[in-house]
């Protein structure tokens, strides 16, 4: 077991860091060395500095041999597919920021792995400098309040899908949220997108009408629940919700179900937030391309 680990070691330290990838990290590794009969051996993320994760995360993805190793390790043997690649934190006495970078790990698809982990980076980082830029333009006013909230959840991890939610919430005076969604075929090792599910652009009109129906069925059971759509009280035409995007926020689920995902305002009042619909299959199995995903 220490020749494993002293091996895992030597080549991690080996590779150089990347120049493009030389922010800090905000996690890093720590591996128990205890002998394989300690039933009691624990390996955990947790809190460090410096780029030790990243090489970590650079050398489990790059090099068999440390792949093969770990797999040989206690409570290692099924690598983590999504960790926390850099956290920015802002607490100053009005204004607070927490946001938490994802980063997806051990896809063989390198392209695509790199792809979204640098589309989360530089999704996170302007998140980042927006909201310095804000503080410094509300204190040349006479200070305010800002506050952010930005991190991700996975929402599904079966033998077949990984979808991950990254969320945006944001506070100054009222507050918003924003979300995004990222569906991956584990086996193929591809981004799926919706319209790929589906025979043609009928499923716009399906899922919308569908989406409706639901609307007015919780409405009917729940008075306190309230969407923009016909037969509300108070609404506006402009507000009213008529279909879905083409490319609209969504993942499949556990129980492999399309859920479609609305931002904050975009389908109802603020207080009900960021709202999700699972679609009954049955619903749309006319025009699905096959039953791979959705089931």
């Amino acid at each position: 077991m220490n020749m494993q680990i002293n091996q895992l070691q030597k080549e991690y330290e080996e590779i150089p860091i990347p120049e493009e990838l030389d922010m800090i990290v905000g996690r890093a590794i720590k591996q128990s060395t205890k002998a394989r009969r300690n039933k009691n051996v624990k390996y955990k993320w947790v809190a460090g500095v410096g780029a030790a994760a990243l090489i970590f995360l650079v050398t489990i993805n790059t090099s068999s041999t440390v792949a093969n190793a770990l797999s040989t390790i206690p409570g290692v043997d099924r690598i983590i597919k999504v960790l926390m690649l850099k956290e920015y934190v802002v607490d100053e006495k009005n204004y607070n920021a927490n946001i938490k970078v994802p980063a997806i790990t051990h896809l063989d698809n390198k392209e695509l792995e790199l792809g979204l982990n640098e589309k989360y980076l530089k999704e996170n980082k302007a998140l980042y400098d927006k909201f310095q830029a804000e503080i410094k333009e509300m204190k040349k006013q006479g200070d305010g309040h800002l506050g952010l909230d930005a991190g991700y959840e996975v929402k599904t991890d079966t033998e077949e899908i990984l979808a991950i939610e990254r969320y945006v919430v944001e506070s100054a005076g009222s507050s918003s949220e924003e979300i995004k969604l990222d569906t991956i075929d584990k086996k193929n090792q591809v981004l799926i997108t919706l319209p790929m599910l589906f025979k043609d652009d009928r499923y716009i009109q399906l899922i919308s009408e569908n989406i409706k129906e639901q609307m007015k069925a919780q409405m009917k059971a729940d008075p306190d629940k309230v969407y923009w759509t016909t037969g509300t009280l108070d609404l506006q035409p402009t507000d009213e919700f008529k279909s879905i995007k083409k490319d609209q926020n969504f993942y499949i689920n556990q129980d492999g179900k399309l859920v479609i995902a609305f931002n904050k305002y975009d389908v109802a009042p603020g207080y009900m937030g960021a709202v999700e619909f699972v679609i009954p299959t049955e619903a749309i199995s006319a025009d699905l391309v096959s039953h791979k995903y959705i089931k």
